[in-house]
């Protein structure tokens, strides 16, 4: 009988089959991920309060790297984790008042705009001159993130953590895109520049333009901030005037909400009239006006008689008008409103904030997170409405522009008051239910950029601190400390001209979008190509 080598293996004589390989566990394969991670808490790390906004530029050389030559789907899962550690330390501050969960929610929202950033980024990365079209992605990311949902939300704009940077000029220009832009850019030039040299530097060919490419997203960004630098300026171009914040501080504690209220209003007047009584002693100059921070008299002056007396009171003790942050109600609808109240006069102008703060000020989907949790809808029972009108409040001849608090991370709501005519600008604020953490600090930046976007004075009155007075070229003169009563007088150049970035308006922004939807339009179109090639 003749056997086969089959028959011997096995009885029914088929072939026997190899066992699956195990795949084995590779940790250098975390690199990617655990490097993307780091890299985008080396950008937190380079925002406010901190000075190190250098940072940036190996946190994106880092993603650059990371990105360069991925598939889509990697680029997608490593640009989510860029974001987290990006956004999870910079917003942690959302959660303190109203715990981790919402804080949390944010974050996996808002990161999602990275991750599909980092899709795009990577698409781009294996084009001629990628520095530039991954540099725009990202620029047209923040333009659609500071847009949707709910109105958007910029909060982390790159641009925001250059308040102390050499790049800061670049916001005269063309406001935050440019100035963000440029550092994107530089950060990714940054690292073409090192992957270039160390081709080279392996004795491997590289092709001249391509290490200029490298060289040059390097160089420009740097060149054009440098030659930015005349438009920044302190000079006053139409007089000066001496302005007053008012930081009245609220209570820390045992108080019930209404009465805190009446409390916060009560600490305002009495610093007013501390600052009255200086002046009055000669040890202050008088101001030509005061500016109280938002949220300054939550007991509604139009509807409650004793508010006014006390606001009243102050305004004829320091003998000039105050810019009041109130909450009135109007016609059943609820305002977050600044009042131009008289020494004589009262109420004579208002202005009504136009970007009220989603889950802060109103609450989307509220019927859906009351079935969540009925303690959410609790904490914003009505909703505000929004103002129409762009706020600049003529006040003795001067002309002040009004950017209520969250305002200041939109371009286009500090911007229409300059448009408008303001000659200075406001920004009052209540960051008292974020108690010491970084907002505040991340506020004030944002408002240092604006002083240097529009050349114009910004001043920030805010109930808790940090009030500040900044100059048009970006320097804060004066400062409170954090949950203390004070005030700062300053005399402030009044400022008519517009900047590049004030005439130009959203172009530059438009500009670097388009660029990007060419630079991916080319890449996918490269990929298609390449397919059919291959088929």
């Amino acid at each position: 009988m003749t056997v086969t080598a089959t028959s011997v293996g096995r009885p029914d004589g088929l072939e026997p089959q190899e066992a699956p390989a195990r795949r084995r566990f590779r940790p250098a394969a975390l690199v990617p991920a655990a490097a993307a991670a780091l890299a985008g808490v080396l950008l937190y790390v380079s925002f406010p309060p901190r000075q190190l906004w250098w940072l940036a530029l190996p946190a994106f050389a880092v993603f650059g790297w990371v990105l360069r030559g991925r598939s889509w789907k990697a680029a997608l899962g490593l640009g989510y984790l860029f974001g987290l550690g990006f956004l999870l330390p910079l917003l942690v501050w959302t959660g303190v008042e109203v715990g981790a969960g919402p804080w949390l929610a944010l974050v996996v929202v808002e990161a999602v705009f990275v991750a599909l950033v980092g899709a795009g980024i990577a698409a781009v990365s294996k084009l001629p001159l990628w520095p530039l079209w991954a540099a725009a992605v990202w620029t047209a990311g923040e333009a659609v993130r500071a847009r949707v949902p709910f109105g958007g939300f910029p909060w982390g704009k790159i641009a925001f953590g250059q308040a102390d940077g050499v790049f800061l000029p670049l916001a005269a220009v063309g406001g935050t895109p440019v100035l963000g832009f440029a550092v994107v850019l530089c950060g990714f030039g940054l690292y073409d520049t090192v992957r270039v040299a160390a081709k080279g530097g392996r004795g491997r060919a590289v092709p001249k333009g391509a290490a200029a490419a490298a060289l040059l997203s390097v160089a420009v960004p740097v060149a054009g901030a440098l030659a930015a630098r005349p438009l920044v300026s302190d000079a006053a171009e139409d007089g000066t005037a001496t302005v007053a914040v008012i930081q009245g501080n609220v209570p820390r504690s045992g108080l019930e909400f209404n009465a805190q209220r009446r409390a916060v209003l009560d600490y305002h007047a009495r610093e007013t009239l501390k600052l009255a009584a200086e002046v009055e002693a000669g040890r202050t100059a008088k101001p030509d006006f005061v500016l109280w921070p938002e949220n300054s008299s939550d007991v509604d002056p139009f509807a409650n008689p004793d508010a006014a007396a006390v606001i009243s009171g102050a305004a004829r003790a320091i003998g000039v008008p105050i810019s009041v942050g109130g909450v009135v109600e109007k016609d059943g609808r609820l305002l977050n409103e600044q009042i131009l109240w008289d020494p004589e006069k009262g109420p004579v102008q208002t202005y009504d904030k136009r970007q009220v703060q989603p889950f802060g000020e109103y609450l989307p989907l509220r019927s859906l997170l009351g079935a969540i949790n009925k303690n959410w809808t609790s904490m914003v029972r009505q909703d505000f409405s929004r103002g129409t009108r762009p706020g600049v409040f003529d006040i003795g001849g001067t002309e002040v522009g009004l950017a209520t608090c969250y305002e200041a991370a939109f371009d286009w709501a500090v911007r229409d008051t300059v448009t408008h005519g303001a000659e200075m600008i406001s920004v009052p604020s209540n960051n008292a239910t974020f108690d010491r953490s970084e907002m505040t600090y991340q506020q004030l930046a944002m408002s240092r950029i604006r002083a240097v976007e529009h050349s114009r004075t910004v001043t920030v009155p805010v109930t808790s601190g940090v009030s500040a007075i900044i100059m048009p070229d970006g320097r804060i003169t004066r400062r409170t400390g954090m949950f203390v009563a004070g005030h700062l007088v300053e005399k402030v150049p009044l400022r008519t001209s517009r900047t590049p970035a004030t005439r130009l308006g959203i172009l530059p922004e438009i500009a670097l979008v388009l660029v990007a939807a060419g630079g991916l339009g080319w890449a996918i179109g490269s990929g298609l190509r390449g397919r059919r090639a291959a088929g």
